[in-house]
C-alpha cells in the first residue's frame, strides 16, 4: 500500500501545514503503508494554457515535475492533500497542481482511491473553507474522502497537538478504507453522479477529446 501526501505550503520546515500531512503519513506508516511526502512548492510546474491536448491525446504539453508528480498520485492507493488558506483559497501551487488535473477529472481517474485533506490558516476558522474546497475537488476526481482536519495558528499550543493527534488517527483510518474498501454511501451516491455527468460530456466532446472518449469506450462506459 502506498500514500502519497502533498504539501502545498511554500514555508518548508515551519509549515504547520507540512507537520499536519506528515502527522496523517506517520499514522498511515504504523499501520503498515509506503509513504512519501512531497513540497509541491519545491517542484517545476507550469500552468494549465488550456490547449485541451490532454483530452484529445492524453498527455500534457508541459515537460515539467508534475509528470513525475501525476505518476505518483496515479498509482497511490490514498493521498493527504494539505494547504495553507490563502485569501480564501489553495495556495497558488496547490490550484496549479489542481488545473492540470483536467483529464482526471473527466476521466474520474482517482476512482477507487481515499483521501484526507488538511488546511491550515492565521485567521480563527479560515481554514474551513479550504477543507471544503478540498473536499469537493477530490470527490470530483472520483475519491472517497476518509476526512479532513485543520487548525488556525491562532488557537495555541495545545489545540495543534490535537489536531496533529486527529491527523495521526485518519493516517490509521485511511489504511483502514483502503484495506476493506469501505464505501460512503452517501459519497458514493454523489460519484456515481459525477461518473454519469462527465462521461455524458466526453460523449458530447468525442471529436474534440478522443483521448477520453477511447478511455470510457475501453471500460464500456462503466
Amino acid at each position: 500500500m502506498y500514500l502519497l501526501g502533498i504539501n502545498a505550503s511554500p514555508r518548508g520546515s515551519k509549515s504547520q501545514t507540512k507537520k499536519l500531512v506528515k502527522a496523517v503519513l506517520d499514522g498511515a506508516h504504523s499501520q503498515g503503508a509506503a509513504v512519501e511526502l512531497v513540497d509541491l512548492c519545491r517542484l517545476k510546474m507550469e500552468y494549465c494554457n488550456a490547449c485541451g491536448i490532454c483530452y484529445e491525446r492524453g498527455k500534457c504539453v508541459h515537460k515539467d515535475d508534475l509528470q513525475i508528480l501525476y505518476k505518483k498520485i496515479l498509482s497511490a492507493d490514498g493521498l493527504v492533500m494539505g494547504s495553507p488558506d490563502y485569501f480564501h483559497s489553495v495556495t497558488a501551487q496547490m490550484k496549479t497542481l489542481i488545473d492540470r488535473m483536467a483529464d482526471t477529472v473527466h476521466c474520474q481517474l482517482l476512482t477507487g482511491k481515499y483521501t484526507v485533506n488538511i488546511a491550515t490558516s492565521g485567521g480563527k476558522g479560515h481554514y474551513k473553507q479550504v477543507l471544503d474546497y478540498l473536499n469537493e475537488i477530490m470527490l470530483n476526481f472520483g475519491s472517497f474522502i476518509t476526512g479532513s482536519t485543520g487548525v488556525s495558528a491562532r488557537e495555541g499550543e495545545k489545540v495543534l497537538a490535537n489536531t496533529g493527534a486527529r491527523a495521526f488517527r485518519l493516517g490509521e483510518i485511511i489504511v483502514e478504507n483502503i484495506n476493506k474498501k469501505k464505501i460512503y454511501v452517501k459519497q458514493n451516491k454523489r460519484l456515481k453522479e459525477n461518473k454519469k455527468y462527465f462521461q455524458d460530456l466526453v460523449k458530447l466532446n468525442k471529436n474534440e477529446w478522443r483521448h477520453e472518449y477511447k478511455y470510457w469506450e475501453k471500460l464500456n462506459w462503466k
